[in-house]
């Protein structure tokens, strides 16, 4: 069942690990099938060099196990995942990461602003990657932290815990957003660190908004 959907969310889950974004177990990956609305999502507490296709859970979005071949419980986050799929119809993918200048940010609850230009790709509403309020992790209070904080953007931290990104196309895009959400926090942690602690300049959502492909490019 969704062969395909368990092999990327498997690959994803696997290079997250490879590339430093994941660590030690910790983080979750699902996509979800826009026929069915089944959720293919990463089991809990297996290591990601021992993980393959055949190990992704498929669930609802009630929570009920559809398919676990390996008789693995899907990630004790479910509830979190199944939340934003609720809450955002369109997205069709979702990256959880601990990635560490992220999560330092998450634990202090400081939102990131949009300092580099390229934050405009991340589908952000408000010119940062807002900060979802403390949930104990697998509870139905983490859940619910994520429903306005995933109807801002597409990227979020959560408080002293990590980051969320979605995507409305594939677990691989997802997984770029995560990536960048690491990429910006460093660059913002370096920038406070040059500026002496001042907040560097950052841009408004209008001027992120404004970006277009250059008309002037023509494809013939």
């Amino acid at each position: 069942m969704l062969e395909s959907l368990k092999k990327d969310v498997c690959e994803i889950a696997k290079r997250a690990q490879r590339d430093g974004l994941c660590k030690h177990k910790s983080g979750n990956f699902s996509a979800r099938d826009p026929k069915t609305g089944y959720v293919v999502i990463t089991p809990t507490s297996v290591d990601r060099d021992l993980l393959t296709p055949r190990d992704m859970v498929v669930i609802d979005l009630e929570a009920n196990v559809i398919e676990n071949l390996s008789n693995l419980r899907p990630t004790s986050e479910s509830l979190m995942h199944l939340m934003i799929y609720k809450t955002r119809p369109e997205v069709n993918a979702i990256a959880h990461t601990h990635s560490a200048f992220a999560t330092s940010f998450a634990v202090l609850n400081k939102p990131i602003p949009a300092i580099v230009y390229e934050v405009a790709t991340l589908g952000l509403t408000k010119a940062r990657i807002p900060v979802a309020p403390y949930g104990r992790p697998g509870t139905r209070e983490l859940a619910e932290s994520v429903i306005e904080p995933c109807k801002e953007g597409d990227c979020f931290l959560l408080e002293k815990h990590g980051a969320v990104a979605v995507d409305k196309g594939d677990i691989y895009e997802a997984f770029l957003k995560a990536a960048y959400i690491e990429e910006l926090a460093e660059l913002y942690y370096r920038c406070l660190g040059i500026n002496n602690g001042n907040e560097p300049d950052s841009f408004t959502q209008e001027e992120l908004s404004s970006w277009a492909y250059p008309s002037q490019i023509n494809m013939k």
